[in-house]
């Protein structure tokens, strides 16, 4: 996955929102947290992973990759506001390339990264320092083994759904 291409991507993005919404000196910390939990529980709603109530199976990977990458969006978004973006060479070693995880449809194992991401997501929140960046991003791509999707699935379905996000924008969204 190309992380410089993918915080240039989304730098785009960000100046065009703040452009049309005139949000030029807002700080927006708190509501990119906010929608990355709120995405993250869409995520997680889809997958159904958490679900031992129900036998209804989880929405199609292509529903489960969309909501995993309006998740993306807001992970690098906070990583430009604070320059983590900067050290995407460090974030990039974070990656592992060979992306199957023997946990892939493992229910368990999608709950625990949840879990796992939103304690992270918390901890950013509360203490916001690279190190707590760091460990919020992994944590975003660990739970993409756990869901079974290749870095290569990712990054194109997130260039698709940036211009998507393009188009709402100039269509007033």
């Amino acid at each position: 996955m190309n992380l410089e291409q993918l915080f240039n991507i989304q730098w785009d993005l960000d100046q065009k929102i703040r452009d049309t919404h005139n949000l030029e000196n807002q700080i927006l910390t708190e509501q990119k947290i906010l929608a990355l939990q709120v995405e993250l529980g869409e995520l997680a709603n889809e997958t159904r992973c958490f679900k031992y109530w129900s036998t209804k199976a989880p929405s199609a990977t292509d529903v489960i990759l969309e909501e995993y990458v309006d998740g993306l969006h807001f992970v690098l978004s906070l990583g430009l506001d604070f320059h983590y973006n900067e050290a995407h060479e460090g974030l990039s070693s974070l990656l592992d390339e060979d992306t199957s995880s023997s946990s892939a449809g493992d229910k368990q194992a999608q709950t625990e990264a949840f879990a796992r991401l939103f304690d992270h997501i918390s901890a950013f929140s509360q203490d916001i320092n690279e190190d707590h960046y760091a460990m919020l991003f992994q944590s975003y791509m660990d739970l993409a083994k756990a869901l079974g999707f290749k870095f290569t699935q990712i990054e194109d379905a997130y260039l698709e759904k940036n211009k998507v996000n393009h188009e709402r924008q100039a269509q007033g969204y």
